[in-house]
């Protein structure tokens, strides 16, 4: 290790040689600092973290961390988590020393977060609070895992948020024909929200769709692959999970849509993204329909929910739902959509009723 001065900048120099937790020699270098004492600070700093220490910093956890997860999850999955944690944890957790934040810490930053209101007096929504919340704990849970540290704060502190949203909003079949009926002045507007509302996939999926995933003939649309745009790249990867690869059956309407559709893109090939669009084109024109129509606004990915209350409202059974979404276990499209089978129970006591009588 080393501390040195450059005589023409008057700038501090550190650079040393250790072995870090994986057995391997680094050797690291770094200028620039305006004093001694912030060179010798980021020379302690990287040696916890080279060495595992959970004395390191809690933002020197956080590259260690993500270093693993990028060996493990997708890259969109790493990127999202990089975003939430650079926007929302670590500016206040960043230069505690990671085994020194206790449950009073989490308590305060989650307090912050709670109070927040933006400038129209707007605070986060409850299941953004619970996404964040869920990062952190997982962060912990990490660390206590592969770091050796004593207990991970976030379960005295309890939890924040809430997993469900308190209202789900979605479009009944009467809204969805205004809408798209205002938006046909666009082709491609046109096919992309139909394809959303009769199939209920999510907005990857339909990014990444290609005509050779379509089969006119069958009515089948072949779900298997996600559009991304990660630095600026667009990216296609896996479906979010093993059971998202599917392939679902469509009505005629929307095979004749796409069809008519396919048709008017020039030289389109079988392996084609057939909507070659981002994510923003979509917003755009969802918030164009919505002003056209007069419908009520929804996001983009309420059109899955969207479909989901038409099949429930077709008395369609959750786990042919699960198979249609998609979902990995038939307990999410139960804590999703459980709520709006409202007269299940009513259903079941009259048809016990109506057997009862027949005996």
């Amino acid at each position: 290790m080393s501390v040195t001065k450059d005589g023409n900048t008057g700038k501090w120099m550190a650079q040393l040689r250790v072995t870090d937790w994986t057995g391997k020699t680094v050797h690291k270098k770094k200028r620039g600092f305006k004093t001694k004492r912030e060179a010798q600070q980021w020379e302690q700093d990287f040696l916890q973290q080279a060495s595992g220490s959970i004395g390191m910093t809690f933002q020197d956890f956080i590259e260690l961390y993500l270093k693993d997860m990028e060996q493990r999850l997708k890259p969109s999955t790493v990127a999202n988590k990089r975003f939430l944690i650079d926007l929302k944890i670590t500016p206040f957790f960043g230069r505690m020393p990671l085994n020194t934040i206790k449950p009073t810490d989490i308590r305060r930053w989650q307090n912050e977060l709670t109070t927040y209101r933006d400038e129209k007096g707007k605070p986060y929504s409850a299941t953004y609070l619970k996404t964040i919340n869920n990062q952190i704990t997982a962060i912990f849970n990490y660390a206590v895992k592969f770091y050796g540290l004593k207990e991970n704060p976030c379960h005295k502190a309890g939890g924040m948020g809430k997993k469900n949203a308190e209202e789900m909003l979605f479009w009944t079949k009467d809204e969805f024909l205004q809408f798209i009926e205002a938006v046909k002045d666009r082709p491609v507007t046109y096919a992309i929200f139909m394809t959303l509302y009769y199939t209920g996939m999510r907005e990857g999926e339909l990014l990444a769709l290609t005509p050779a995933d379509i089969d006119l003939e069958k009515q089948t649309v072949r779900i298997n692959k996600s559009f991304q745009r990660l630095k600026g790249r667009d990216v296609i990867t896996t479906p979010k999970t093993p059971k998202s690869i599917r392939t679902v059956t469509i009505p005629k309407v929307l095979c004749d849509c796409l069809k008519d559709y396919m048709a008017q893109c020039y030289e389109l090939q079988p392996e084609d993204r057939l909507f070659p669009y981002g994510k923003s084109y979509l917003y755009r024109e969802i918030v164009r329909g919505c002003k056209l129509s007069g419908v009520k606004k929804i996001r983009v990915h309420d059109l899955r929910h969207s479909h989901a209350a038409a099949l429930i409202a077709m008395n369609v059974a959750p786990k042919l739902l699960q198979e249609r979404l998609g979902h990995e276990r038939i307990q999410t499209t139960l804590d999703t959509y459980g709520h709006l089978y409202p007269n299940a129970q009513a259903e079941v006591a009259r048809q016990l009723e109506h057997f009862m009588s027949e005996s």
